[in-house]
């Protein structure tokens, strides 16, 4: 039997065999080492990436809008950047289109890493010799550096960008990180996102941009500081430009509309952002500090132009004047304009101040609701006749605005005329309380000194007062008495219990009757609308308010210190303001109402006789101090008469308080006895003294001596 063959020894391998195995089991032990370090790596990444912010939530300016939701005032955010809330459906989709072609075609579809576009950029950057030609990041990438605030110039902080990047797309929506990116790409210094940079750089919404509008703001985030228009205009167009070649290359873009893009010129600085509406606006922000958007009732067109004609109107009256303008709709109180002074940062005028809000005195703004709570109570009708003749109250003794007494005169002109004796006379009748409860029915907060009981001054200005509360009281007068309680967006405390009107209808509808026949200033037409003009002691307030069928208007015009200013009143300063106030509303306008059921519409002598005069329930308490004076000539003067040649002109003797009719006489001879008239004319014989004296019905008379020449 034989012995079995031996086993042939294999023949070892050659020597580059184990050369290659033993580099390829070292390249293996390393790669796994790599692969265990990189998702070592990637976990420590992962846990330390900041939480993915949700766009609704994002932290952006607070931006106040209008009752259509136009842009009224952006705030800045708490670290002082312009950061507005954008979305991609307020955007340009042409600027959304060209964004994406230059950025990140491929966006729709991977998951945060366009693996080709990073092997294109790092093929170019070898062959350039370290020189990066073009970016591989898409556009969550870029969303990712945002968040986060930190370059990616290395591989540690280009891998983490990545790896945030696969967070964002696994946490967030395409949509979702697309606003990302218009909100928080910057434009140049503070300036962040899209909308603020549209804003800052074209004074419009993104809404609706040009080529190379849309063009321009995709090249700025690539290098916002160096690109800014308004410190580098021509590397803005350099990089504009270039955005426009690159869409044409991928043909994204015809090239003749790249071409005439190309003309259109760069802007070269940034505009200011919108501030209509300030002081409101400051009001609703301090209201709701956590709100990102806070809509008032305002309509953004009439505030622009309301405010520009409060700053033009303020100009021709006085420097150191500021004016101040409410328009509201009646009949749901909605604040359609604020304006709080002619111009924010005009220091001469405060305008810092809101004079919307200032507590000052009314003037004779509240006579009408006066004459309305006598209607109310039957002691008058607009043709009641009325004495405006001197009268004491105790020690309180009224006069006229010019110093002259009228006479027997209606009720209706002593409201037109704006005569303050028979305003105070009726005022005593109704109660000066019942005038305050009513000033509060209508949302108005009347201030009276401390510790006072409301007095018959309340009548002539004697209370304080906003031109919002005097708003709010013309609104419920337009109305037909029933109040309104204004309304501007902002939450405020709710008034309770007053619920009552302030007039009944008809009496409501007098008062506004009276007023459409007020005379109008130079710039008006008479009965366009119902006004009264106010103006307070000393020419520190004018006032005009009004309405028609559908808005409400009042205006204040003075200095927010307080200091007179000479020769304002509410007929020159303010008036004129209202009427063109009203000329602004454009299809608001409407017309004054008609008659309600129940209104007499009759002359004096029609009237029943209990309302044909005005009677003092209590005419006991009211005295008369009728001695007539000599108002013109004064007592001791020289009066100038000649007006060429040698012959005097006549001599106009003009008389205040008294009894009319009145009997005139020079040197004792009687020249004049008009029948209700205050004033006569008399032709003197020539130069030299002269006594001229006057005696009333009640046989009390005044004397004055003058030099004539």
């Amino acid at each position: 039997m034989k012995a079995p063959a031996p086993i042939a020894e294999p023949a070892p391998p050659p020597p580059w065999v184990r050369w290659v195995t033993a580099i390829g089991f070292g390249l293996f032990v390393l790669g796994c080492a790599a692969t265990i370090q990189l998702s070592a790596s990637i976990a420590e990444i992962t846990r330390t990436l900041p939480a993915t912010p949700d766009p609704a939530t994002l932290t952006v300016s607070a931006e106040v809008t209008d009752r259509d939701g136009l842009l009224l005032r952006p705030f800045t955010t708490g670290d002082g950047r312009w950061r507005l809330p954008t979305g991609r459906d307020a955007v340009d989709p042409r600027f959304l289109d060209m964004l994406i072609a230059y950025e990140d075609r491929s966006f729709a579809d991977h998951d945060g890493i366009a693996w080709s576009s990073m092997l294109r950029a790092a093929t170019q950057f070898v062959s350039a010799g370290g020189r990066v030609v073009s970016g591989g990041s898409t556009l969550t990438m870029q969303v990712a550096r945002l968040i986060e605030g930190e370059p990616t110039r290395n591989a540690w902080g280009k891998l983490r960008q990545m790896v945030h990047a696969r967070q964002l797309e696994h946490d967030l929506s395409k949509d979702q990180i697309l606003d990302l990116y218009l909100t928080l790409a910057p434009y140049g210094g503070n300036i962040e996102g899209i909308r603020a940079a549209s804003l800052a750089y074209f004074g419009k919404e993104p809404s609706r941009l040009t080529t190379a509008q849309a063009a321009l703001l995709v090249a700025l985030p690539q290098s916002p500081e160096a690109r800014r228009p308004d410190r580098n205009r021509d590397a803005a167009r350099a990089g504009r430009d270039k955005v426009l070649d690159r869409l044409v290359a991928l043909g994204a873009l015809p090239a003749e509309e790249a071409r005439a893009a190309k003309h259109e010129p760069v802007p070269d600085a940034r505009r200011e952002f919108p501030m209509l509406a300030a002081h409101l606006a400051q009001q609703a922000v301090s209201a709701q500090p956590d709100a990102r958007t806070i809509t008032l009732t305002v309509d953004k067109r009439l505030q622009d132009a309301l405010e520009r004609l409060a700053a033009a109107r303020a100009r021709l009256i006085d420097p150191n004047v500021s004016v101040a303008i409410i328009a509201a709709d009646i009949e749901s109180g909605e604040i359609l304009a604020s304006i709080g002074s002619a111009g924010l940062f005009d220091t001469l005028s405060d305008g810092y101040v809101d004079m919307t809000t200032a507590i000052r005195s009314p003037g004779s703004t509240l006579k009408p609701l006066i004459y309305g709570l006598a209607f109310e109570q039957g002691l008058a009708h607009p043709q009641s006749l009325i004495e405006d003749r001197p009268t004491t109250f105790g020690g309180y003794v009224p006069v006229n605005f010019d110093g002259f007494n009228r006479g027997t005169v209606t009720i209706h002109d002593a409201l037109t005329q704006s005569l303050n004796i028979p305003a105070v006379v009726v005022l005593d009748a109704v109660g000066p309380a019942r005038l305050v409860s009513r000033l509060r029915r209508a949302y108005a907060d009347p201030r009276l000194p401390s510790d006072t009981a409301p007095s018959l001054a309340v009548g002539l200005g004697g209370v304080g007062i906003t031109l919002r509360d005097l708003v709010s009281v013309y609104a419920a007068i337009a109305h037909g008495g029933d109040a309104v309680a204004l309304n501007d967006g902002i939450t405020h405390p709710t008034a309770e219990g007053l619920s009552a009107p302030i007039l009944d209808p008809v009496s409501a509808w007098y008062v506004a009757d009276i007023l459409a026949d007020v005379p109008p200033p130079l710039n008006g037409s008479p009965g366009r609308i119902a006004y009264k003009t106010g103006t307070s002691y000393g020419y520190r307030d004018a006032w005009a308010i009004g309405f028609d069928g559908k808005t409400v208007i009042g205006v204040w015009a003075g200095r927010p210190d307080g200091a007179p200013v000479p020769g304002l009143s509410g007929i020159t300063g303010a008036a004129p303001i209202l009427f063109e106030a009203f000329d602004r509303l454009g299809s608001r306008r409407a017309p004054l109402p008609r008659a309600p059921q129940g209104a007499i519409l009759a002359s004096t002598t029609e009237l029943p006789s209990p309302l044909q005069r005005f009677r003092h329930p209590d005419a006991g308490l009211v005295a008369r101090d009728a001695a007539p004076e000599i108002a013109f000539p004064g007592d001791g003067i020289t009066v100038d008469l000649r007006a060429g040649g040698d012959a005097l002109d006549p001599l106009m003797v003009k008389v205040r308080n008294g009894v009319p009719p009145f009997t005139f006489f020079a040197n004792g001879t009687p020249f004049g006895r008009p029948d209700f008239a205050r004033q006569a004319s008399w032709p003197p014989d020539g130069p030299g003294y002269v006594t001229l004296s006057v005696v009333d019905a009640e046989g009390r008379g005044d004397s004055v001596n003058v030099l004539l020449n």
